[in-house]
Parts: structure tokens; C-alpha cells; sequence
């Protein structure tokens, strides 16, 4: 068994994170940009841990969101359109072929994730900056459409 996740979520100060896996804000900026009528951030950054077994459940964030893989196993990233018409999968790892090390998930598009092997760190940055208030998981109609699509692992509802 390794170690490594361990070690990380120490040395990082991770704490769960309600989606899944582990997490820590590392930035927020003190920058204001106008954001549906109102006020936001303009940027926040975290730390994201996935371990084997654990997956960053279908959620949807209202601002643009950049995935940067930072060491472990490759990232298995599904997306989705804000309809939840069709999924695709994304691989973040080192570059290669067949994966890439960052991805950006446009404002209002569902995202899922889990490590292909025994960990994976990444980092998420979100534009405007993240709140809570703009982040949700699939509504139970939302999960039946989704079940439909079977190319999505179940263990993302």
C-alpha cells in the first residue's frame, strides 16, 4: 500500500471535502470582479486529493474551473453539458498521447473524477472565485437522466 496519499493530506493540511476526496484552499484573491449582479472573487485555488476507491461525485460549479494535475496516477475527469445529454471522459496525468495536464470546465457543466490508480493530486482553480453557494451535486431527477447515459460509472451518483 502506498504511503504517499497519507503523507500529503498531512503535509497539505487536506480535510475532506463534501464531493469527496480531500482538499485546501491555497488562494484566495482579495481582487473583486463583478459577478451576476454582484460581487466575487476573482479567483480561488485548492488542492484536491482523490485516493483509490474515493470519487469527486457529479456536481456543477457556476464559474469556469481549470484542473491542473500535479503527481500520482492519471485522473479519470467526466464531463458533461448542462443538459446532461452526453458524458466524456478526460485523462489528466503527465503529457502523453492519450492524457493532458490541465483541463477547463466551462461555468454550469457537470464534472466528476476519480484516480485511475492508487492516488492522484491536482489542483482546481475556479473564475470567478468558488463559493459554496454555486457549487450543487445531481438532483434525483438529474440522477435518473444520468443512469441513462451508460457509459458514466455509477459510482459517480
Amino acid at each position: 500500500m502506498n504511503d504517499r496519499p497519507s503523507q500529503l493530506i498531512q503535509q497539505l493540511q487536506l480535510a475532506p471535502h463534501p464531493e469527496g476526496g480531500h482538499y485546501r484552499e491555497i488562494f484566495r484573491s482579495e481582487l473583486k470582479v463583478g459577478f451576476n449582479s454582484g460581487e466575487r472573487d476573482a479567483l480561488t485555488s485548492i488542492y484536491f486529493l482523490l485516493q483509490k476507491g474515493e470519487a469527486s461525485r457529479w456536481h456543477v460549479v457556476d464559474a469556469d474551473e481549470v484542473w491542473h494535475f500535479y503527481e500520482g496516477d492519471q485522473l479519470e475527469l467526466w464531463i458533461m453539458p448542462p443538459d446532461l445529454s452526453k458524458a466524456e471522459k478526460i485523462i489528466l496525468g503527465e503529457v502523453s498521447e492519450h492524457s493532458k495536464p490541465v483541463h477547463v470546465i466551462p461555468a454550469g457543466w457537470w464534472q466528476a473524477a476519480r484516480s485511475i490508480g492508487e492516488y492522484t493530486l491536482c489542483g482546481c482553480s475556479v473564475a470567478p472565485g468558488f463559493e459554496f453557494a454555486g457549487f450543487r451535486f445531481l438532483k434525483e431527477e438529474e440522477k435518473e437522466k444520468v443512469k441513462l447515459l451508460k457509459e458514466v460509472p455509477e459510482k459517480f451518483l
